[in-house]
């Protein structure tokens, strides 16, 4: 056991969870926030238990050989977005390829899974269609930017390397608006004041802009005046939005909307299908690698024309419809009731017509379908972190599907649950992890799943 508040000098040798490095003194396991792989560092001990300790750098002994300079400002530093873009890169598509391979051994003791290398991104950066900043008055100053690690406090930036480089305009022009009308800060303590935050969307493919101000209350003053400005300095730009978020909560989008300029929607497209995007339309946040996951999604699942498929958690449909150019039919499911609006929404604008959307808990509308004599002889799911619900897994087992096409945000949920269908007749056959968000420890991964009789 280590002693709080002494420095030892530490080896890290892995990093887990939330990109925090594992290092080892003398055989004891440190965790060391900032510590990357081969780094050797002196750390000072500020939590000290029976079996790890928990420490801060001191100083960086021994650089690792994988450390490469930030792509981003030092001010950022504590902004907790990019735990790992000190890592080379490739490094990062290598440690996420062995966390996908570790899991799938130890929580699914699967074997025999060919488990490909992660397929990264050409440029890692300026990724992101989506930005979400927190709004606040810091000694009389307002601050656009990122919560600060573990805290609600704001720190600015005026440039984030990951989002959309348009945002950098935006942010600047916010500000002004804010300064020249003296506009109101939301306090999250008290619950006063009313600009709470700034939302960006940006179609990548068209190049469309939505700018999206969240207020405490239905009035900002002279919107129409900062409408014409972004016209006016933003390319693309093509509408703003009020949205009103009144409760105390960390949830950053209320449900009302009010359309300032334009129709309050921009349209982007994913390989040929096109998707319209509204203030809440949820829509992955990395158009690019999106593409790569839904291509190998459509390859897995092998459709030929006379296929019907369940896409179980289908959200705004995305997937459903990639599957739609292929198939005879397909239903999607999902319980998020405007996600469903979107994706059939979604769907006359592709003019797709053999999708049917059901909105309801998959663990009761499938076994529900199933029993009605509706089946499937492909099957994908795309669940949310927590993995699919036992019930689906069940029935997905009774209908006996060809295939299976696993989408996953989750590795260790993902093992689980093709060790579950494992035990059932089922064996997962291949896994294509996806870097979706490079400088993070999260990864996508597609897994293609067939029956054992099938062997």
């Amino acid at each position: 056991m280590l002693s709080k508040n002494k420095e030892y000098v530490v080896d890290i040798v892995d990093i887990g969870q939330g990109g925090v490095g594992i290092g080892k003194y003398e055989g004891f396991t440190v965790f060391v926030e900032g510590g990357l792989i081969q780094d050797k560092v002196k750390v000072r001990i500020n939590k000290s238990k029976k079996n790890y300790a928990v420490g801060d750098i001191v100083e960086i002994i021994e650089k690792s050989p994988f450390r490469v300079d930030r792509i981003c400002s030092d001010d950022l530093k504590d902004c907790g977005g990019c735990q790992i873009q000190e890592l080379d890169y490739n490094k990062q598509l290598e440690l996420k390829t062995n966390e996908v391979k570790q899991v799938i051994s130890r929580i699914g003791k699967l074997e025999n899974v060919e488990i490909h290398e992660t397929i990264g991104m050409q440029s890692p950066c300026r990724y992101r269609n989506k930005a979400q900043f927190p709004i606040q008055n810091i000694n009389g100053s307002t601050a656009i930017g990122f919560y600060k690690k573990k805290s609600h406090d704001v720190i600015p930036t005026d440039m984030c390397v990951i989002q959309h480089d348009i945002n950098d305009k935006i942010i600047k022009i916010i500000k002004t608006y804010i300064q020249a009308y003296n506009v109101s800060i939301y306090n999250e303590t008290t619950h006063t004041g009313v600009l709470r935050h700034l939302v960006t969307k940006v179609g990548f493919t068209t190049n469309e802009v939505m700018v999206v101000l969240v207020a405490n209350g239905t009035n900002l003053p002279h919107l129409n005046e900062l409408a014409s400005v972004l016209k006016e300095n933003i390319p693309g730009f093509k509408t703003l939005v009020l949205n009103v978020n009144k409760a105390k909560t960390n949830v950053i989008l209320g449900k009302e909307n009010k359309v300032i300029y334009g129709n309050g929607k921009i349209n982007d497209y994913i390989g040929d299908l096109v998707f319209e995007i509204s203030p809440l339309s949820f829509f992955q946040v990395n158009p690019v690698q999106t593409e790569v996951l839904y291509n190998k999604a459509l390859e897995y699942a092998e459709l030929k024309e006379n296929d019907t498929v369940f896409d179980i958690y289908c959200g705004i449909g995305s997937i459903s419809l990639f599957l739609a150019q292929k198939a005879t039919k397909v239903y999607g499911i999902e319980i998020v009731e405007d996600a469903i609006k979107d994706a059939k929404i979604n769907a006359k604008l592709n003019n797709l017509n053999n999708v049917e959307f059901y909105v309801r808990k998959a663990e009761e509308v499938v076994p529900k379908m199933y029993s009605e004599g509706k089946t499937a002889n492909v099957v994908v799911v795309d669940p949310p972190r927590k993995g699919c619900d036992e019930k689906v897994l069940d029935t997905i087992v009774s209908m006996k599907p060809d295939r299976v096409v696993y989408v996953s945000c989750n590795p260790s949920t993902l093992a689980r649950d093709l060790a579950y269908l494992d035990e059932r007749g089922y064996k997962c056959v291949e896994i294509q992890p996806v870097d979706m968000f490079p400088h993070t420890m999260h990864v996508e991964c597609c897994a293609k799943i067939v029956k054992k009789s099938d062997l």
